[in-house]
């Protein structure tokens, strides 16, 4: 997955740095905090969260509570706007077959 290979893992292991900061000031986790910002962009997105751990559930639930604040939504908004991201989805030649 070229995503999570080399300068690309790096450069989005930064972007989940971000996401870590800003978790404290909602008062939740940084899965938290992921899961409420997809879920305030319905009806466009929709979040599939998974998991094998129960207390896990119970926080992906949770996070259907969280009120983002304009600040945080705004911030949110920066750094994850499309195409930031680094590297392909897909392996080169899984894109050729699908597609894309």
């Amino acid at each position: 997955m070229p995503r999570f290979q080399g300068d690309n893992l790096r450069r989005n292991l930064e972007l989940v740095e971000k996401l870590k900061r800003l978790a404290p000031a909602e008062n939740c986790t940084p899965a938290q905090l992921a899961l409420a910002w997809v879920l305030s962009r319905a009806p466009f997105v929709v979040p599939i969260p998974g998991t094998s751990h129960r207390h896990r559930i119970e926080e992906n639930v949770a996070a259907a509570t969280i009120k983002i604040s304009a600040n945080t939504e705004d911030t949110l908004l920066k750094v994850f706007a499309p195409g930031a991201a680094s590297g392909l989805r897909y392996p080169e030649n899984h894109v050729v077959r699908l597609g894309i």
